[in-house]
């Protein structure tokens, strides 16, 4: 019995070219795969590059509540939805690790100061074309604790509506499809499992 070569060794990334460089990056990478039968495979792919989010759950563990937003997202709009989604907060991480990146979000958007900030996991959002790795955390809020009312920032052309919602109302919301952005969908159903809402 042979060994499989490690994963670096099947891949040799031949060129790349920058297609876009704006708010995103997107390339256009030639490589080759040494697939599992031992041949060599050419293959092309574009990649969409935006950089790395952190995003955060915020919960009341005694009122069993949970703080979520609601935000125009431009292109669930034009993939035939309203665009108009319900999510917990999360943003690009700008340098920061991912814990300071999910308390400035969550600030920022919904006003709250998490409290008890624990990391749940991390996940790629769609890895066959979008680097994008969202570390995912789960915090406390104290509606007592809330230094500013939130909404996001303007400069980013954010304009976001909190939503204060009974745990069980935002799991509901999954099963009508109120809720379809992925990272919220996978943060509630994370606290559900592990009873931390």
């Amino acid at each position: 019995m042979t060994d499989k070569p490690a994963a670096n060794a099947r891949i040799r990334i031949n060129q790349t070219e920058t297609l876009s460089n704006g708010w995103l990056k997107i390339t256009r990478n030639h490589f080759d795969y040494l697939r599992a039968d031992g041949t060599w495979q050419h293959t092309i792919r574009e990649i969409h590059d935006h950089g790395h989010a952190a995003a955060v759950l915020l919960r009341d563990p005694v009122r069993k509540t949970v703080i979520l937003t609601r935000q125009f997202r431009l292109p669930a709009f034009l993939s035939g939805d309203d665009g108009f989604l319900v999510e917990v907060a999360a943003g690009l991480l700008d340098d920061d690790d991912p814990a300071t990146c999910a308390m400035r979000e969550a600030e920022e958007e919904t006003g709250y100061r998490p409290l008890n900030l624990r990391f749940a996991f991390r996940a790629y959002m769609s890895p066959g074309a979008v680097t994008e790795c969202m570390h995912c955390f789960i915090a406390d809020y104290d509606g007592d604790l809330r230094p500013s009312p939130g909404g996001g920032l303007e400069s980013e052309g954010e304009d976001i509506e909190i939503l204060e919602l009974p745990f069980d109302e935002a799991l509901a919301m999954i099963a009508r499809g109120e809720i379809i952005d992925a990272k919220t969908i996978m943060l509630l159903q994370h606290a559900a499992l592990n009873q931390q809402a």
